[in-house]
């Protein structure tokens, strides 16, 4: 419901605050007073086109200014929660617009900074303003097909159709790319098969590397190694020089010492010890030169399998460590590859029956829409012939989709409402029928009908009493009042039949303010009700049979 509206610099409305309520509410007044700049306020503030020459001459900026109270199961309501504009227990949404001649136009949405196409999602879902055919809802076929389904009371029906719609599309979107990558096997396939086969003959090991340049470094230097054990032994046990050859005629020495001062017997103990020690170093030296060869074989081996060792960890990561996570990765790549045959299967058994419930879904949906089309088309053309427009015909077309289309996330139909204004005329789309007064009064039938199921809460009628008058405004300012047991109606109007029918009356009056014009807004109550109905019925002599007549207007409304 819109609870507040405030203008600023706006036309030539300079400063204007209304406070509104539920129900029926109407804007009367002269012609050229500006009624309809109340109406563009509302379409700006949800997402109209705006334009420099909308604001007041000599100003700098228009404000416009508007609290929405949006209902608790309004769809609108969760999407600004998620969007973080309203609380979670929130549901007022102030509307905030400002239109400046520097372009740098601005819109607010509970004091927080938006872009301006955010506010077209309120266009059709909080407000229809009928008389601008891009603010009614109930000109897009999506929109149709949601009435006609909330109408048909198939909502329920529908919810269970999508939802197996949905996991109809999940489980052939993954079947789609278990397909790809089936055509993509074989070549991958192929491709793993080497690299395991590669990677198993390679059969790199932790550490094997390190060992093989040692050994290699150590055949490489055979000769050398030989010629150095060589020089070795021939220092310790050469005949003459040789170290342990004068050792032992050392060790002899000191032993003779030993015998005539028992103070040297440690030193002969320990030159005894080093004699040892040395032939140990002897005896090893001889070992160690003995088992050196020069193996040229087992050094081209060493080489061949450092190069296989340096293949591999090129060509995968760089280490042995990366080598073998790639060598257990191949593997469990091959496993799965290997599993995709069965899940394909599982899959296309899946889709099947899934298609097949969707199948049943979608015909029980197109028989029941075609029923509830029936029935919508008959209360619409009662309410017009109501309205006095018997020459006019209402159809609502539900059309099956073609043969080779996929079902749809709302079923296998398209709904268009379709409409003739004129004797032998055909129907055409209602979207592309001319606006004005006539096609108002189409959309009061059809809202008339729909009104316990239409979910819009504002609903705007502007130009719908053009040409014409007596019992058909009568008829008008009925439905509009019984609409607003439904939704918060808001009309402009010259008929005081349609006037006299509203639970709240503002009049629209223009005035000269020092040598400017102004255009106020003043709600009626009581009298001045009755005098400006009295105006409506008798025009500016108001005499005592038309304020009399007004009178009688509002009492026959509250009856």
């Amino acid at each position: 419901m819109l609870t507040e509206l405030r203008i600023v610099n706006f036309a030539v409305i300079e400063r204007l605050s209304l406070n509104m309520d539920s129900g029926f509410t109407v804007l009367t007044g002269e012609t050229g007073t500006g009624k309809s700049l109340l109406i563009d306020a509302v379409a700006l503030l949800i997402g109209g086109r705006a334009s420099n020459d909308q604001i007041r001459f000599g100003e700098d900026e228009a404000q416009l200014e508007a609290s929405f109270e949006i209902p608790l199961a309004h769809p609108l309501l969760q999407r600004l929660r998620d969007r973080e504009v309203l609380g979670p227990h929130d549901s007022q949404l102030i509307v905030r617009r400002i239109i400046a001649r520097s372009g740098r136009n601005r819109v607010y949405l509970n004091g927080t900074l938006s872009p301006v196409h955010v506010l077209e999602e309120f266009a059709g879902t909080l407000v229809d303003i009928h008389g601008q055919h891009d603010q009614q809802s109930l000109l897009s076929g999506s929109a149709q097909l949601e009435v006609l389904d909330a109408f048909g009371r198939l909502l329920e029906l529908r919810s269970r159709y999508r939802s197996i719609h949905r996991d109809w599309v999940r489980s052939r979107e993954e079947r789609a790319a278990l397909a790809a990558t089936l055509q993509q096997r074989a070549q991958q396939e192929d491709l793993l098969s080497f690299q395991r086969q590669e990677l198993h003959e390679a059969a790199c090991r932790m550490g094997e590397e390190e060992l093989l340049q040692a050994e290699r470094h150590r055949l490489g230097a055979s000769r050398r190694l030989a010629e150095l054990a060589s020089e070795a032994q021939e220092r310790i046990q050469g005949d003459a020089d040789g170290i342990l050859t004068n050792l032992v005629a050392m060790e002899r020495v000191v032993g003779e010492l030993a015998q005539i001062d028992p103070a040297m017997e440690v030193t002969g103990r320990l030159a005894s010890e080093a004699k040892v020690l040395l032939k140990e170093v002897a005896d090893s030296i001889r070992s160690y030169a003995e088992g050196l060869e020069s193996d040229p074989v087992r050094l081209s081996a060493i080489e061949d399998r450092l190069a296989v060792i340096q293949k591999m960890k090129k060509k995968y990561g760089g280490t042995i460590e990366a080598v073998l996570e790639t060598q257990a990765r191949v593997k469990q790549e091959l496993e799965q590859l290997g599993e995709v045959d069965g899940e394909i299967d599982r899959y296309d058994r899946l889709v099947d029956e899934q298609q097949q419930t969707l199948s049943e879904l979608a015909q029980s949906l197109s028989v029941k829409r075609a029923e509830a089309a029936n029935r919508l088309t008959k209360l619409v053309d009662k309410e017009l012939s109501a309205l006095k427009m018997g020459s006019v015909r209402f159809l609502v077309h539900v059309k099956p989709c073609e043969p080779d289309e996929e079902y749809g996330p709302d079923g296998a139909d398209r709904v268009e409402f379709l409409l003739s204004t004129n004797a032998g005329e055909p129907l055409k789309p209602i979207s592309r029928v001319a606006s004005g007064g006539e096609l108002s009064r189409v959309m009061l039938a059809v809202k008339s009908v729909l009104a316990d199921v239409d979910h819009v809460p504002i609903l705007i009628f502007d130009e719908i009493d053009t040409g014409v008058g007596g019992a058909v405004a009568a008829t008008i300012g009925k439905r509009l009042r019984e609409l607003g047991r439904y939704h918060q109606v808001l009309c402009i109007t010259h008929l005081p039949q349609v006037a006299s029918q509203a639970q709240h009356h503002f009049s629209v009056e223009k005035s000269d303010v020092k040598g400017r014009t102004v255009a106020t807004v003043r709600a009626l109550t009581g009298i001045s009700r009755e005098g400006e109905i009295a105006r409506m019925l008798g025009g500016e002599r108001i005499t005592s049979k038309t304020r009399s007549a007004a009178a009688e207007l509002i009492a026959g409304a509250h009856e």
